[in-house]
Protein backbone atom coordinates (compact mmCIF):
# COMPACT_ATOMS: atom_id res chain seq x y z
CA UNK A 1 0.00 0.00 0.00
CA UNK A 2 1.56 3.35 -1.01
CA UNK A 3 1.57 6.54 1.04
CA UNK A 4 -1.41 8.05 -0.77
CA UNK A 5 -3.66 5.02 -0.26
CA UNK A 6 -2.73 4.81 3.42
CA UNK A 7 -3.50 8.48 3.96
CA UNK A 8 -6.74 8.07 2.07
CA UNK A 9 -7.96 5.28 4.33
CA UNK A 10 -6.98 7.14 7.48
CA UNK A 11 -8.69 10.40 6.54
CA UNK A 12 -11.82 9.18 4.71
CA UNK A 13 -13.98 8.65 7.81
CA UNK A 14 -13.10 12.02 9.34
CA UNK A 15 -13.55 13.82 6.03
CA UNK A 16 -17.12 12.69 5.52
CA UNK A 17 -18.08 13.36 9.15
CA UNK A 18 -17.58 17.10 8.92
CA UNK A 19 -17.75 17.60 5.11
CA UNK A 20 -15.07 20.30 5.31
CA UNK A 21 -12.21 20.80 2.91
CA UNK A 22 -9.13 22.26 4.62
CA UNK A 23 -5.36 22.15 4.46
CA UNK A 24 -5.33 18.37 4.92
CA UNK A 25 -7.55 17.83 1.89
CA UNK A 26 -5.46 20.26 -0.11
CA UNK A 27 -2.34 18.27 0.84
CA UNK A 28 -4.13 15.08 -0.15
CA UNK A 29 -4.95 16.63 -3.52
CA UNK A 30 -1.31 17.46 -4.04
CA UNK A 31 -0.30 13.88 -3.27
CA UNK A 32 -2.96 12.50 -5.58
CA UNK A 33 -1.66 14.71 -8.36
CA UNK A 34 1.91 13.58 -7.68
CA UNK A 35 0.88 9.91 -7.94
CA UNK A 36 -1.11 10.47 -11.14
CA UNK A 37 -4.45 9.69 -9.46
CA UNK A 38 -6.11 13.09 -9.66
CA UNK A 39 -8.42 14.01 -12.53
CA UNK A 40 -10.59 12.11 -14.95
CA UNK A 41 -7.77 11.83 -17.44
CA UNK A 42 -5.75 9.63 -15.03
CA UNK A 43 -7.67 6.49 -15.95
CA UNK A 44 -9.71 5.35 -18.93
CA UNK A 45 -12.49 4.17 -16.61
CA UNK A 46 -13.07 7.63 -15.15
CA UNK A 47 -13.97 9.33 -18.41
CA UNK A 48 -17.38 10.97 -18.54
CA UNK A 49 -19.80 8.14 -19.45
CA UNK A 50 -22.06 10.68 -21.18
CA UNK A 51 -19.35 12.04 -23.48
CA UNK A 52 -20.32 11.91 -27.18
CA UNK A 53 -19.50 8.60 -28.88
CA UNK A 54 -19.30 7.60 -32.51
CA UNK A 55 -22.50 6.07 -33.88
CA UNK A 56 -22.50 2.89 -35.94
CA UNK A 57 -23.06 4.90 -39.13
CA UNK A 58 -23.86 8.46 -40.18
CA UNK A 59 -27.03 9.51 -38.33
CA UNK A 60 -29.99 11.34 -39.82
CA UNK A 61 -30.88 12.89 -36.44
CA UNK A 62 -28.85 14.21 -33.50
CA UNK A 63 -31.63 14.55 -30.93
CA UNK A 64 -35.05 13.09 -30.12
CA UNK A 65 -38.12 14.79 -28.65
CA UNK A 66 -40.78 12.19 -27.83
CA UNK A 67 -44.22 13.65 -27.09
CA UNK A 68 -45.80 10.73 -25.23
CA UNK A 69 -49.59 10.91 -25.03
CA UNK A 70 -50.13 8.68 -21.99
CA UNK A 71 -53.36 6.69 -21.99
CA UNK A 72 -53.82 5.84 -25.65
CA UNK A 73 -55.22 8.51 -28.04
CA UNK A 74 -58.15 7.37 -30.15
CA UNK A 75 -56.95 7.09 -33.73
CA UNK A 76 -60.59 6.80 -34.84
CA UNK A 77 -61.38 10.28 -33.52
CA UNK A 78 -58.11 11.89 -34.65
CA UNK A 79 -56.45 10.39 -37.75
CA UNK A 80 -58.22 7.32 -39.14
CA UNK A 81 -61.87 7.90 -40.18
CA UNK A 82 -63.90 4.85 -41.22
CA UNK A 83 -67.13 5.41 -43.23
CA UNK A 84 -68.07 1.73 -42.82
CA UNK A 85 -67.83 2.08 -39.06
CA UNK A 86 -70.25 4.98 -39.29
CA UNK A 87 -72.71 2.82 -41.24
CA UNK A 88 -72.55 -0.03 -38.71
CA UNK A 89 -72.76 2.21 -35.65
CA UNK A 90 -74.60 0.36 -32.86
CA UNK A 91 -74.32 -3.10 -34.41
CA UNK A 92 -72.48 -6.01 -32.78
CA UNK A 93 -69.05 -6.49 -34.28
CA UNK A 94 -68.70 -9.64 -36.43
CA UNK A 95 -67.36 -12.65 -34.52
CA UNK A 96 -64.46 -13.05 -36.95
CA UNK A 97 -62.86 -9.89 -35.60
CA UNK A 98 -62.87 -10.80 -31.92
CA UNK A 99 -62.73 -14.59 -31.62
CA UNK A 100 -59.11 -14.64 -30.43
CA UNK A 101 -58.91 -11.15 -28.92
CA UNK A 102 -58.53 -9.99 -25.32
CA UNK A 103 -59.70 -6.63 -23.98
CA UNK A 104 -59.19 -4.62 -20.82
CA UNK A 105 -62.90 -4.00 -20.12
CA UNK A 106 -65.34 -4.71 -22.95
CA UNK A 107 -66.80 -8.08 -23.90
CA UNK A 108 -66.53 -9.63 -27.34
CA UNK A 109 -70.13 -8.72 -28.21
CA UNK A 110 -69.58 -4.99 -27.65
CA UNK A 111 -71.29 -2.82 -30.24
CA UNK A 112 -69.48 -0.78 -32.85
CA UNK A 113 -69.17 2.96 -32.28
CA UNK A 114 -68.92 5.40 -35.15
CA UNK A 115 -67.05 8.63 -34.52
CA UNK A 116 -68.89 11.92 -34.03
CA UNK A 117 -65.91 13.90 -35.31
CA UNK A 118 -65.45 15.60 -38.67
CA UNK A 119 -62.36 14.97 -40.79
CA UNK A 120 -60.75 16.86 -43.64
CA UNK A 121 -57.67 16.61 -45.81
CA UNK A 122 -54.93 19.16 -45.19
CA UNK A 123 -51.91 20.57 -46.97
CA UNK A 124 -50.46 19.60 -50.32
CA UNK A 125 -49.99 16.09 -48.92
CA UNK A 126 -53.70 15.68 -48.18
CA UNK A 127 -53.14 14.26 -44.69
CA UNK A 128 -56.42 13.29 -43.01
CA UNK A 129 -56.79 14.96 -39.60
CA UNK A 130 -59.91 15.57 -37.52
CA UNK A 131 -61.34 18.84 -36.25
CA UNK A 132 -59.87 17.98 -32.83
CA UNK A 133 -56.34 18.87 -33.95
CA UNK A 134 -56.44 21.98 -36.18
CA UNK A 135 -52.87 23.06 -35.35
CA UNK A 136 -51.38 19.64 -36.05
CA UNK A 137 -53.39 19.66 -39.28
CA UNK A 138 -51.49 22.82 -40.21
CA UNK A 139 -48.16 20.91 -40.20
CA UNK A 140 -49.49 18.05 -42.35
CA UNK A 141 -46.79 18.57 -44.95
CA UNK A 142 -44.05 18.27 -42.31
CA UNK A 143 -45.14 15.04 -40.63
CA UNK A 144 -45.30 11.36 -41.46
CA UNK A 145 -48.44 9.67 -40.12
CA UNK A 146 -48.10 5.98 -39.20
CA UNK A 147 -51.57 4.36 -39.17
CA UNK A 148 -50.66 0.70 -38.80
CA UNK A 149 -48.82 0.39 -35.50
CA UNK A 150 -49.28 -2.73 -33.39
CA UNK A 151 -48.25 -3.55 -29.84
CA UNK A 152 -48.39 -6.63 -27.59
CA UNK A 153 -49.84 -5.39 -24.28
CA UNK A 154 -53.38 -4.12 -23.69
CA UNK A 155 -53.00 -2.66 -20.18
CA UNK A 156 -51.43 0.74 -19.61
CA UNK A 157 -48.40 -0.05 -17.46
CA UNK A 158 -47.11 -3.02 -19.49
CA UNK A 159 -47.89 -1.25 -22.79
CA UNK A 160 -45.94 1.84 -21.73
CA UNK A 161 -43.02 -0.32 -20.67
CA UNK A 162 -43.19 -2.17 -23.99
CA UNK A 163 -43.07 0.96 -26.10
CA UNK A 164 -40.39 2.61 -23.98
CA UNK A 165 -38.19 -0.37 -23.12
CA UNK A 166 -39.10 -3.15 -25.56
CA UNK A 167 -40.44 -5.35 -22.75
CA UNK A 168 -43.81 -5.41 -20.97
CA UNK A 169 -42.03 -6.06 -17.65
CA UNK A 170 -40.32 -3.25 -15.82
CA UNK A 171 -36.57 -3.29 -15.30
CA UNK A 172 -35.28 -3.01 -18.87
CA UNK A 173 -33.43 0.09 -20.13
CA UNK A 174 -35.61 2.73 -21.73
CA UNK A 175 -35.13 4.03 -25.25
CA UNK A 176 -33.54 7.26 -24.02
CA UNK A 177 -31.14 5.25 -21.87
CA UNK A 178 -30.16 3.01 -24.80
CA UNK A 179 -29.52 6.01 -27.04
CA UNK A 180 -27.39 7.91 -24.51
CA UNK A 181 -25.53 4.67 -23.75
CA UNK A 182 -24.90 4.24 -27.47
CA UNK A 183 -23.85 7.75 -28.50
CA UNK A 184 -23.64 9.82 -25.30
CA UNK A 185 -24.76 13.43 -25.20
CA UNK A 186 -23.51 16.79 -26.44
CA UNK A 187 -24.77 18.63 -23.35
CA UNK A 188 -21.92 19.57 -21.03
CA UNK A 189 -23.98 21.01 -18.19
CA UNK A 190 -27.35 19.25 -18.56
CA UNK A 191 -28.39 15.58 -18.51
CA UNK A 192 -28.34 13.61 -21.73
CA UNK A 193 -31.88 12.32 -21.12
CA UNK A 194 -34.54 14.60 -19.59
CA UNK A 195 -38.18 13.84 -18.73
CA UNK A 196 -40.90 16.52 -18.52
CA UNK A 197 -44.41 15.78 -17.25
CA UNK A 198 -47.80 17.51 -17.49
CA UNK A 199 -51.44 16.63 -17.02
CA UNK A 200 -53.47 15.64 -13.95
CA UNK A 201 -51.08 12.89 -12.82
CA UNK A 202 -47.97 10.98 -13.79
CA UNK A 203 -48.03 8.15 -16.34
CA UNK A 204 -48.93 4.66 -15.15
CA UNK A 205 -45.80 2.63 -14.54
CA UNK A 206 -43.86 5.68 -13.38
CA UNK A 207 -40.09 5.99 -13.44
CA UNK A 208 -39.26 2.56 -14.99
CA UNK A 209 -40.53 4.11 -18.24
CA UNK A 210 -37.42 6.29 -18.30
CA UNK A 211 -35.12 4.09 -16.21
CA UNK A 212 -31.73 2.68 -17.15
CA UNK A 213 -32.54 -0.92 -16.17
CA UNK A 214 -29.32 -2.93 -16.08
CA UNK A 215 -27.35 -0.16 -17.84
CA UNK A 216 -25.32 2.16 -15.58
CA UNK A 217 -27.65 4.61 -13.86
CA UNK A 218 -26.00 7.61 -15.51
CA UNK A 219 -28.13 6.83 -18.58
CA UNK A 220 -31.53 7.02 -16.87
CA UNK A 221 -33.90 9.90 -17.58
CA UNK A 222 -33.77 12.87 -15.21
CA UNK A 223 -37.24 14.31 -14.42
CA UNK A 224 -37.39 18.11 -14.41
CA UNK A 225 -40.13 19.86 -12.46
CA UNK A 226 -42.19 22.58 -14.13
CA UNK A 227 -42.32 24.84 -11.08
CA UNK A 228 -39.83 25.82 -8.40
CA UNK A 229 -36.39 24.21 -8.42
CA UNK A 230 -36.05 22.14 -11.64
CA UNK A 231 -34.63 19.24 -9.62
CA UNK A 232 -35.14 18.60 -5.92
CA UNK A 233 -32.12 19.11 -3.68
CA UNK A 234 -30.15 20.84 -6.43
CA UNK A 235 -29.69 24.05 -4.44
CA UNK A 236 -26.99 24.39 -1.79
CA UNK A 237 -28.03 24.29 1.87
CA UNK A 238 -27.75 27.47 3.90
CA UNK A 239 -24.17 28.45 4.65
CA UNK A 240 -22.59 26.61 1.70
CA UNK A 241 -21.33 28.95 -1.01
CA UNK A 242 -20.34 28.04 -4.55
CA UNK A 243 -16.61 27.88 -3.83
CA UNK A 244 -17.02 25.58 -0.86
CA UNK A 245 -19.43 23.38 -2.79
CA UNK A 246 -16.91 23.06 -5.61
CA UNK A 247 -14.10 22.12 -3.24
CA UNK A 248 -16.29 19.47 -1.59
CA UNK A 249 -17.27 17.90 -4.91
CA UNK A 250 -13.67 17.87 -6.13
CA UNK A 251 -12.52 16.11 -2.96
CA UNK A 252 -15.32 13.52 -3.06
CA UNK A 253 -14.61 12.80 -6.71
CA UNK A 254 -10.93 12.34 -5.96
CA UNK A 255 -11.85 9.59 -3.50
CA UNK A 256 -14.23 8.08 -6.06
CA UNK A 257 -11.59 8.05 -8.79
CA UNK A 258 -9.19 6.13 -6.61
CA UNK A 259 -11.92 3.59 -5.86
CA UNK A 260 -12.80 3.42 -9.56
CA UNK A 261 -9.19 2.65 -10.44
CA UNK A 262 -9.29 -0.27 -7.99
CA UNK A 263 -12.66 -1.77 -8.97
CA UNK A 264 -13.56 -0.54 -12.51
CA UNK A 265 -17.17 -0.36 -11.25
CA UNK A 266 -19.17 1.70 -13.80
CA UNK A 267 -21.49 2.91 -11.03
CA UNK A 268 -18.56 4.81 -9.53
CA UNK A 269 -18.00 6.55 -12.86
CA UNK A 270 -21.71 7.37 -12.76
CA UNK A 271 -21.32 8.83 -9.28
CA UNK A 272 -18.40 11.01 -10.37
CA UNK A 273 -20.30 12.28 -13.41
CA UNK A 274 -23.42 12.92 -11.29
CA UNK A 275 -21.55 15.08 -8.77
CA UNK A 276 -19.93 17.11 -11.51
CA UNK A 277 -23.16 17.44 -13.49
CA UNK A 278 -25.13 18.52 -10.41
CA UNK A 279 -22.56 21.21 -9.69
CA UNK A 280 -22.76 22.60 -13.23
CA UNK A 281 -26.56 22.34 -13.27
CA UNK A 282 -26.89 24.65 -10.29
CA UNK A 283 -26.47 27.48 -12.77
CA UNK A 284 -27.50 25.87 -16.08
CA UNK A 285 -30.86 24.38 -14.99
CA UNK A 286 -32.44 27.59 -13.63
CA UNK A 287 -31.32 29.43 -16.77
CA UNK A 288 -32.84 26.71 -18.94
CA UNK A 289 -36.18 26.79 -17.14
CA UNK A 290 -36.55 30.58 -17.39
CA UNK A 291 -38.46 30.91 -20.65
CA UNK A 292 -39.04 34.64 -20.11
CA UNK A 293 -35.91 35.28 -22.18
CA UNK A 294 -37.76 33.96 -25.24
CA UNK A 295 -39.46 36.47 -27.53
CA UNK A 296 -43.14 37.11 -26.99
CA UNK A 297 -43.71 35.83 -30.52
CA UNK A 298 -42.20 32.47 -29.56
CA UNK A 299 -44.14 32.23 -26.29
CA UNK A 300 -47.35 33.02 -28.15
CA UNK A 301 -46.53 30.45 -30.85
CA UNK A 302 -46.50 27.70 -28.22
CA UNK A 303 -49.34 29.16 -26.16
CA UNK A 304 -46.95 29.03 -23.21
CA UNK A 305 -47.29 30.87 -19.89
CA UNK A 306 -44.05 31.33 -17.92
CA UNK A 307 -46.01 31.53 -14.66
CA UNK A 308 -47.91 28.24 -15.02
CA UNK A 309 -46.52 24.74 -15.72
CA UNK A 310 -48.03 23.19 -18.85
CA UNK A 311 -47.43 20.95 -21.81
CA UNK A 312 -46.90 24.12 -23.85
CA UNK A 313 -44.08 25.22 -21.54
CA UNK A 314 -42.59 21.74 -21.73
CA UNK A 315 -42.55 21.78 -25.54
CA UNK A 316 -40.65 25.06 -25.46
CA UNK A 317 -38.30 23.65 -22.82
CA UNK A 318 -37.72 20.59 -25.02
CA UNK A 319 -36.53 22.85 -27.84
CA UNK A 320 -34.26 24.70 -25.41
CA UNK A 321 -32.85 21.40 -24.14
CA UNK A 322 -31.92 20.06 -27.57
CA UNK A 323 -30.42 23.45 -28.42
CA UNK A 324 -28.11 22.89 -25.45
CA UNK A 325 -27.16 19.39 -26.57
CA UNK A 326 -29.48 17.13 -24.57
CA UNK A 327 -29.80 13.95 -26.61
CA UNK A 328 -33.27 12.65 -25.67
CA UNK A 329 -36.20 14.63 -24.25
CA UNK A 330 -39.43 12.85 -23.38
CA UNK A 331 -42.65 14.69 -22.56
CA UNK A 332 -45.47 12.76 -20.86
CA UNK A 333 -48.95 14.27 -20.98
CA UNK A 334 -52.00 12.63 -19.39
CA UNK A 335 -54.88 11.78 -19.69
CA UNK A 336 -55.84 10.12 -22.98
CA UNK A 337 -57.67 7.13 -21.47
CA UNK A 338 -61.20 7.72 -22.79
CA UNK A 339 -63.44 4.88 -21.61
CA UNK A 340 -66.72 6.79 -21.31
CA UNK A 341 -66.87 7.87 -17.68
CA UNK A 342 -67.85 11.49 -16.90
CA UNK A 343 -64.20 12.64 -16.94
CA UNK A 344 -62.86 10.16 -19.52
CA UNK A 345 -65.13 10.46 -22.53
CA UNK A 346 -64.81 11.23 -26.22
CA UNK A 347 -66.66 14.55 -26.20
CA UNK A 348 -65.62 17.38 -23.89
CA UNK A 349 -62.79 15.48 -22.18
CA UNK A 350 -61.17 14.63 -25.51
CA UNK A 351 -61.60 18.25 -26.63
CA UNK A 352 -59.84 19.43 -23.48
CA UNK A 353 -56.78 17.21 -23.76
CA UNK A 354 -56.50 17.85 -27.51
CA UNK A 355 -56.54 21.60 -26.86
CA UNK A 356 -53.74 21.19 -24.29
CA UNK A 357 -51.36 19.52 -26.75
CA UNK A 358 -52.45 20.55 -30.26
CA UNK A 359 -50.98 24.05 -30.51
CA UNK A 360 -47.75 23.33 -28.57
CA UNK A 361 -46.94 20.14 -30.52
CA UNK A 362 -47.44 21.91 -33.84
CA UNK A 363 -45.49 24.93 -32.58
CA UNK A 364 -42.54 22.72 -31.67
CA UNK A 365 -42.27 21.46 -35.25
CA UNK A 366 -42.70 24.98 -36.67
CA UNK A 367 -40.16 26.45 -34.25
CA UNK A 368 -37.55 23.77 -34.93
CA UNK A 369 -38.07 24.29 -38.66
CA UNK A 370 -37.65 28.07 -38.58
CA UNK A 371 -34.50 27.71 -36.45
CA UNK A 372 -32.99 25.20 -38.88
CA UNK A 373 -33.13 22.44 -36.26
CA UNK A 374 -35.85 20.15 -37.62
CA UNK A 375 -33.53 18.35 -40.04
CA UNK A 376 -31.51 16.86 -37.18
CA UNK A 377 -34.18 16.71 -34.46
CA UNK A 378 -36.59 13.76 -34.53
CA UNK A 379 -40.04 14.56 -33.13
CA UNK A 380 -42.39 11.69 -32.21
CA UNK A 381 -46.05 11.97 -31.13
CA UNK A 382 -48.21 9.11 -29.84
CA UNK A 383 -49.25 6.85 -26.97
CA UNK A 384 -48.89 3.25 -25.87
CA UNK A 385 -51.84 1.89 -27.92
CA UNK A 386 -55.07 2.99 -29.61
CA UNK A 387 -58.81 2.56 -29.00
CA UNK A 388 -61.26 -0.12 -30.14
CA UNK A 389 -63.83 0.35 -32.93
CA UNK A 390 -66.33 -0.95 -30.35
CA UNK A 391 -67.72 1.40 -27.75
CA UNK A 392 -67.87 0.77 -24.02
CA UNK A 393 -71.32 0.35 -22.47
CA UNK A 394 -71.02 3.34 -20.13
CA UNK A 395 -72.93 6.57 -19.64
CA UNK A 396 -70.85 8.55 -22.13
CA UNK A 397 -69.03 7.83 -25.40
CA UNK A 398 -65.84 5.84 -24.86
CA UNK A 399 -63.61 3.14 -26.29
CA UNK A 400 -61.46 0.38 -24.78
CA UNK A 401 -57.71 -0.21 -25.22
CA UNK A 402 -56.75 -1.52 -28.65
CA UNK A 403 -53.42 -3.12 -29.60
CA UNK A 404 -54.03 -4.27 -33.18
CA UNK A 405 -53.90 -0.86 -34.87
CA UNK A 406 -53.10 2.65 -33.69
CA UNK A 407 -51.63 5.87 -35.05
CA UNK A 408 -48.52 7.94 -34.31
CA UNK A 409 -46.76 10.68 -36.23
CA UNK A 410 -43.13 11.66 -36.65
CA UNK A 411 -41.32 14.67 -38.08
CA UNK A 412 -37.80 15.84 -38.86
CA UNK A 413 -34.58 13.91 -38.28
CA UNK A 414 -34.51 11.98 -41.55
CA UNK A 415 -38.25 11.25 -41.69
CA UNK A 416 -39.95 11.68 -45.06
CA UNK A 417 -42.46 14.55 -44.64
CA UNK A 418 -46.05 14.67 -45.83
CA UNK A 419 -46.61 10.92 -46.12
CA UNK A 420 -49.02 8.44 -44.61
CA UNK A 421 -47.82 4.88 -44.01
CA UNK A 422 -50.08 1.90 -43.34
CA UNK A 423 -53.74 1.19 -43.70
CA UNK A 424 -56.38 -0.43 -41.51
CA UNK A 425 -59.45 -2.44 -42.52
CA UNK A 426 -62.88 -0.87 -43.06
CA UNK A 427 -63.65 -0.93 -39.32
CA UNK A 428 -60.22 0.27 -38.23
CA UNK A 429 -59.60 -2.99 -36.39
CA UNK A 430 -56.56 -4.62 -38.02
CA UNK A 431 -53.64 -3.22 -39.98
CA UNK A 432 -53.94 -4.56 -43.51
CA UNK A 433 -51.04 -2.72 -45.12
CA UNK A 434 -47.49 -2.00 -43.89
CA UNK A 435 -48.01 -3.19 -40.32
CA UNK A 436 -45.46 -1.60 -37.98
CA UNK A 437 -44.75 -3.46 -34.75
CA UNK A 438 -43.45 -1.48 -31.78
CA UNK A 439 -40.05 -3.17 -32.22
CA UNK A 440 -40.01 -1.89 -35.81
CA UNK A 441 -40.65 1.62 -34.54
CA UNK A 442 -37.81 1.29 -32.02
CA UNK A 443 -35.43 -0.11 -34.64
CA UNK A 444 -36.26 2.83 -36.92
CA UNK A 445 -35.69 5.45 -34.21
CA UNK A 446 -32.30 3.93 -33.41
CA UNK A 447 -31.46 3.82 -37.12
CA UNK A 448 -32.23 7.52 -37.51
CA UNK A 449 -29.83 8.18 -34.62
CA UNK A 450 -27.07 6.26 -36.40
CA UNK A 451 -27.46 3.10 -34.31
CA UNK A 452 -27.93 -0.47 -35.54
CA UNK A 453 -30.54 -2.02 -33.24
CA UNK A 454 -28.93 -5.43 -33.73
CA UNK A 455 -25.51 -4.18 -32.66
CA UNK A 456 -26.54 -1.93 -29.75
CA UNK A 457 -26.38 -4.56 -27.01
CA UNK A 458 -25.44 -4.94 -23.35
CA UNK A 459 -24.42 -8.19 -21.74
CA UNK A 460 -26.40 -8.93 -18.57
CA UNK A 461 -26.90 -12.20 -16.69
CA UNK A 462 -25.12 -14.20 -19.35
CA UNK A 463 -26.88 -12.92 -22.46
CA UNK A 464 -26.80 -9.93 -24.77
CA UNK A 465 -29.87 -7.69 -24.49
CA UNK A 466 -31.11 -5.06 -26.92
CA UNK A 467 -34.02 -2.61 -27.09
CA UNK A 468 -35.82 -4.58 -29.79
CA UNK A 469 -35.41 -7.96 -28.03
CA UNK A 470 -35.44 -10.56 -30.86
CA UNK A 471 -37.51 -8.53 -33.34
CA UNK A 472 -37.52 -5.25 -35.18
CA UNK A 473 -37.07 -4.08 -38.76
CA UNK A 474 -36.30 -0.57 -39.96
CA UNK A 475 -39.31 1.01 -41.67
CA UNK A 476 -37.57 1.99 -44.91
CA UNK A 477 -40.66 3.77 -46.32
CA UNK A 478 -40.36 6.29 -43.50
CA UNK A 479 -36.83 7.41 -44.37
CA UNK A 480 -35.88 10.34 -46.60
Amino acid sequence: MNTTQLLLRQTRRHFFQDCRVGLGAMALGSMLTRDGLLGAESTENSKNPLAPKKPHFTPRAKNVIFLFMAGGPSQLELFDPKPKLQQLDGQVIPESYVENQRFAFIKKDARLLGTRRKFDQHGASGQTVSECLPHIASISDDIAVLKSLRTDSFNHGPAKFFLNTGSSRFGRPSMGAWITYGIGSEASDLPGFVVLQSGPRGPRGGSPNWGSGFLPTTYQGVPFRGKGAPILNLENPAGIDVARQGEFIQAVNDFNRIRLADTSDPEIATRIAAYEMAYRMQSSAPELMDITDETQETIDLYGADPSTPSFANNCLLARRLVQRGTRFVQLYHTDWDHHGNPDTELNGTLDKVCKEVDQPAAALVKDLKRLGMLDDTLVIWGGEFGRTPQGEPRDFLGRDHHIEAFTMWMAGGGVKPGISIGKTDELGYFAVEDQIHVHDLQATILHLMGLDHLALTFRFQGRDFRLTDVGGHVVEKLLV
